[in-house]
Parts: C-alpha cells; sequence; structure tokens
C-alpha cells in the first residue's frame, strides 16, 4: 500500500527530472513492486504522455522507451529474431500476462532488482541504456552505478550476430526464481550472465580465454567451475549459496550447449 500526496503528468523529461531531484518524490512505472511496500509518495511522476511506450527498429538496433510493457517486449518479432527467443523466453515465466502487460522494461531495469529476469538476458546482448542526463552506457557499467535520481529513457540493443541463450529455474512456474542464466556467442567471445543470487546479475566475459577455439565437454566443464568460484551466492527462503553454486554449474553448460548448437544450426 502506498499514498500519494500529489500526482503529475509530466509534459517534458525536463519536468520530470526536476520533479524527481526530490527525495519525496517518485517516477511511476507499473507499480507493480511499489504495492507490496509501505510508503508515503509526495508526488507521482507519470511519464506515460511522452511516448516512451514505444519498440523502434531501425537498420543497426532496437530502441526500446523506458515505459514499453514486458509483454509487448514478449511479442516483439524483430527482438525474437534478433535472440533466437531468449528474451521472449526471459519473459514469459514472470508471473502471468496481466502482469506483464502493467510492468515496464524501464522499470525492471532502472530498478537493477536480483530477481529480474530480463536484466540479466540484456547483459549477454550489445545492450545499452540512455540517461536524461547522464548519456548512453552500457548496461553492463549501467548495473554497477550506484542508485541515482537520473530518468532511464530509453533501451538500445544492437543488431550484432550473437547467440543468445536464457535459462533459469524456478521451483513454481510463475515464481520468483532461484537462479537465472544467460549466455551469449558472438565475434569477441563468449559472454555469461549470472542473476537472482539472490542479488543482481553480474556478467563474465570469458577473460581466462576457457572456451577458445573447439569447445569440449572438459572445456565446458572447466568454464562452468570457473563461473561458479567467481560468483558471489547468497541465502534467501527460495534456496542457500550452496543450492546456486550447484545450479549456477548446471545452467551455464545447459546454456552454452545450447548456443552452440543454434550456432551449428545456422
Amino acid at each position: 500500500m502506498y499514498t500519494i500526496n500529489q500526482y503529475v503528468k509530466a509534459v517534458s523529461l525536463e519536468e520530470a527530472y526536476e520533479l524527481n531531484q526530490k527525495k519525496a518524490n517518485l517516477i511511476f512505472g507499473g507499480t507493480l513492486w511499489l504495492r507490496l511496500g509501505n510508503r508515503t509518495i509526495n508526488t507521482a511522476i507519470d511519464l506515460s504522455a511522452l511516448g516512451l511506450d514505444k519498440i523502434e527498429e531501425r537498420e543497426d538496433a532496437f530502441v526500446i522507451g523506458c515505459m514499453t510493457s514486458l509483454r509487448e517486449l514478449e511479442l516483439c518479432q524483430g527482438l525474437e529474431a534478433l535472440t533466437r527467443g531468449a528474451i521472449r523466453e526471459s519473459l514469459q515465466h514472470i508471473v502471468g500476462t496481466q502482469f506483464r502487460n502493467c510492468a515496464t522494461v524501464g522499470g525492471s531495469i532502472f530498478g537493477r532488482f536480483g530477481f529480474s529476469d530480463i536484466l540479466t538476458c540484456l547483459l549477454v546482448l550489445d545492450t545499452t541504456v540512455d540517461l536524461y542526463k547522464g548519456g548512453r552506457v552500457p548496461l553492463a557499467e549501467f548495473v554497477k552505478m550506484p542508485r541515482d535520481n537520473d530518468i532511464l529513457t530509453h533501451i538500445i540493443i544492437k543488431k550484432t550476430k550473437r547467440q543468445a541463450v536464457y535459462q533459469a529455474f524456478r521451483t513454481a512456474a510463475t515464481d520468483f526464481p532461484v537462479l537465472t542464466c544467460a549466455v551469449s556467442r558472438g565475434e569477441d567471445g563468449i559472454r555469461t550472465a549470472i542473476g537472482a543470487r539472490p542479488n543482481k546479475a553480474v556478467l563474465f566475459c570469458d577473460e581466462e580465454n576457457y572456451l577458445q577455439g573447439e569447445i569440449s565437454p572438459a572445456k565446458l566443464e572447466a568454464y562452468a567451475a570457473y563461473i561458479q568460484e567467481h560468483t558471489s551466492f547468497g541465502t534467501n527462503m527460495r534456496g542457500s549459496a550452496a543450492y546456486r553454486k550447484a545450479l549456477a554449474g548446471i545452467l551455464v553448460k545447459r546454456a552454452l550447449q545450447a548456443a552452440l548448437r543454434e550456432e551449428n544450426d545456422l
């Protein structure tokens, strides 16, 4: 439950930004997670009149407005083709269709939630975010930045040839994930993201060159063990740190094997 003292539908990003500098004010997205807590909001800032709810396909990238719903992202055929279903897979198990019709991609990414499926998936793609004052920032850098009062306006996914695969483990079909994993393979090598640790997702870029050349089962095992050893796992009601560590090894190997199969199918 939350209480709003004042509601403002912003007519410009500058107005929204100025209002958002006050700690007691808050930008509204889908407000789905906001409902789970108790707080008083001095001014609720609505961005729905600023045209930020569209997916634009350009020659070299997809540009996604922050107010785009997760459902629109899930159903986008261009993104489906670009990521070979990885984005759709990362979204279709989140609660239910009604929920995904309300939740916004901007809220999911700006929040850097540990349980965010879409954040894990986008990390292994060539993704950047546009901040109103901060400019364009690679998503991997944005995830590490401290929370501030800037506004995330767009998410940009470049059209590069990366074979992406998304994996997650849930104890129930629509529950929060116990662990998430995304893998992509491109000309610059393999990227792996692990999320729901239960902290926010982390990205690995195979800097140790475990997966150079022909990838054998032994290399897969060694790389999965490397990810397990260099990822910090925690314990919560959905699983222990040891359980998540064991899952990570399994999901990494499965995702890599799926990515290699897709590459061979091209």
